[in-house]
């Protein structure tokens, strides 16, 4: 008898030890703020600090444009106070649903008050957290849904957003620093990410994927004979998407692919990396 108990005693244990571990419930009195990728929890987090508990859909290593959310992230989302989206593809075919399963989670759209860049396709460049100066306007936007919806700590709020601000300011002028010098100011980069990135400072970019499009075989011959004309010798690629295109190109230059994430949960570190590499790359 002793024996069947510790067996029974033992097989619980393990299968306490193999169960996965459930999401840690955020302490009562804070909001849970759902996000659409990495960057924006850097935002909801340097503004709301211990008030907020942030959950992001799109995780590392998947894209924006094609990200389907999981079944165990619609469960999460039903506990949701509030959802903030920046404008991604995928928000095209899921923010009504995230409304339908949580009718009483508010909805914030970070892109309010910001002009975004018009792409060839007719829509618009959703890229605006890889420009500092428009993440300002997202940060008073995300300050003001917190103290909105938690004005107990408005003040808290208000304190996190001033010295996140500043921040913002003093790496918007570390990267016109870095880049004022750069002896070539264009650069090539399979997905269009980094056009707010290049407008505030002085760069072109030159994309491979146009519209979500990868190019037809003549539009990537053009831009071999212009990557040679520009004496490019770097592709800019991100790990979220394919490298083939630009593999291709890169070979036929003579040159390499180089990695910049646009999607780092470290959002102040990764512009400054970027703009370190952008310079390296543009005065070699």
């Amino acid at each position: 008898m002793k024996m069947k108990f510790l067996f029974v005693f033992l097989g619980l244990a393990l299968a306490a030890c193999a169960a996965p571990a459930a999401p840690t419930p955020a302490p009562t009195g804070v909001l849970q703020v759902t996000v659409s990728i990495l960057p924006q929890q850097y935002f909801v987090e340097r503004i709301g600090g211990e008030f907020v508990q942030v959950s992001v859909m799109v995780l590392p290593g998947e894209s924006p444009a094609t990200y389907e959310p999981k079944p165990e992230q619609m469960t999460s989302l039903a506990r949701a106070d509030v959802y903030m989206s920046i404008g991604v593809p995928f928000e095209k075919a899921w923010l009504e649903k995230f409304r339908a399963a949580n009718p009483q989670m508010v909805m914030v759209d970070t892109t309010a008050g910001i002009e975004r860049r018009a792409t060839p396709d007719g829509g618009f460049d959703p890229h605006i957290w890889l420009s500092p100066s428009l993440v300002k306007v997202q940060a008073q936007t995300v300050y003001q849904a917190l103290a909105t919806q938690d004005p107990a700590h408005a003040q808290a709020y208000q304190t996190n957003l001033e010295a996140f601000l500043k921040d913002i300011d003093a790496l918007d002028a570390e990267i016109k620093a870095t880049l004022a010098q750069t002896q070539t100011k264009k650069f090539i980069v399979f997905h269009p990410a980094w056009g707010y990135f290049a407008r505030d400072y002085g760069l072109e970019m030159i994309p491979i994927e146009v519209g979500g499009q990868e190019p037809s075989a003549q539009e990537l011959a053009t831009l071999v004979e212009r990557a040679k004309a520009e004496n490019i010798r770097v592709v800019f690629v991100q790990p979220e998407f394919s490298q083939e295109d630009a593999q291709t190109i890169a070979t036929e230059i003579g040159g390499e692919t180089l990695s910049v994430g646009s999607l780092a949960p470290n959002w102040l570190e990764n512009l400054q990396n970027v703009a370190d590499t952008f310079a390296a790359v543009l005065n070699d």
